[in-house]
This record gives structure tokens, C-alpha cells and sequence, in this order.
């Protein structure tokens, strides 16, 4: 069964030139690590940069690892990046093994269902949802107070994860 996926919050094909936290996010048993060095802070917010083998410059994200509330033990990373070329704004959310992959990635932004975004695939680190900022979405974001991203163990069990978007703003606009 297809799932609704709004035009602002809709999956992108994955890019190989894109920054590699992917590679570097360790979610099993502790909570999420990214690779890259740490530039600056923006509320809960990291901006990690790291040049790629073979980049000429070097890539930042925006990154945010959370748990849910009343189960520690599960963890979300969220990337938010520039791809290289500068054409498009992605953000990218590793989910813990075991989700539901049909169910998707559910997105609120203050109680504002924003959407569902498919995974795109699984690594050893976790199931990477994928999808293109547009500025509808950049902009909820932004201006938002709290995010709640959801994904399912079950299609009747849902595991909401709240984020603090405080420092969104500041951080997404200083991405290089």
C-alpha cells in the first residue's frame, strides 16, 4: 500500500556525493555518535564538518541525536545538510533496526502533521529516511518550538521522539 507523502516532505533518490555521517553513526546499545568535528553549537544542535576523501572542501551538517522518552534505548539521529553541489537541502533521519519500514518516518512540527517520508535504505547503523527540504519545510522548521518524529515497531505502535528546534535557524542558515 502506497503511503501519502506531501510534496514539501517527499523522498529523494540518495545522492552519492552527499556529507558522510551515515557511515559514521554508531546507534547500537549508547546513544548516537557522529563522525566529524564538532564547529559550532546552536541550541541542541551540532554542526559537524568533515572533508570526504576526495572532496575539495570541506561539508558541515546540522545534527541532532535524540531518544525517546520512555524508551531510552531508542534513538534517532537527525541530519540536516547542503548537498555538495549546493542544489538541495536534505534531511535525513537514522532510525534504530527493527522499525517497520513500510510505516515510514512520521514528522509533526508543533502538532502540525508535516508528513511521512519512506526509508531509504538499511545500513548497520540503522534505516536512513530521506527527504528534499523545500522551504515550506524549512520554514515550519525554523519557526517551530518542537518537532516529533515517529516511527513504528508495529502499524499500531508508534514511538514518538520529540526534538527541540530551538537553534534550527541559526545553525541552518550558517551552513556553508
Amino acid at each position: 500500500m502506497a503511503m501519502p507523502v506531501l510534496s514539501f516532505f517527499r523522498r529523494h533518490a540518495w545522492p552519492s556525493m552527499l556529507f558522510g555521517a551515515v557511515a559514521g553513526v554508531c546507534l547500537a546499545g549508547s546513544p548516537a555518535v557522529a563522525q566529524g568535528v564538532v564547529k559550532s553549537k546552536h541550541g541542541d544542535w551540532e554542526m559537524r564538518c568533515e572533508t570526504p576523501p576526495g572532496a575539495s572542501r570541506e561539508q558541515c551538517a546540522l545534527i541532532q541525536s535524540i531518544a525517546a522518552e520512555d524508551k531510552p534505548n531508542v534513538n534517532l539521529v537527525v541530519i540536516v545538510l547542503k548537498t555538495a553541489d549546493g542544489k538541495a537541502r536534505l534531511l535525513r533521519v537514522i532510525a534504530p533496526l527493527g522499525v517497520l519500514l513500510p510505516a515510514g518516518l512520521g514528522l509533526k512540527v508543533d502538532q502540525t502533521d508535516v508528513g511521512r517520508a519512506g526509508f531509504v535504505r538499511c545500513l548497520p547503523s540503522g534505516c536512513v529516511a530521506e527527504v528534499v527540504m523545500e522551504d515550506k519545510l524549512i520554514e515550519q522548521i525554523s519557526s517551530g518550538k518542537s518537532a516529533t518524529f515517529i516511527i513504528f515497531n508495529t502499524p499500531e505502535e508508534g514511538i514518538g521522539i520529540p526534538l527541540e528546534l530551538a537553534g534550527f535557524r541559526d545553525g541552518f542558515s550558517r551552513l556553508p
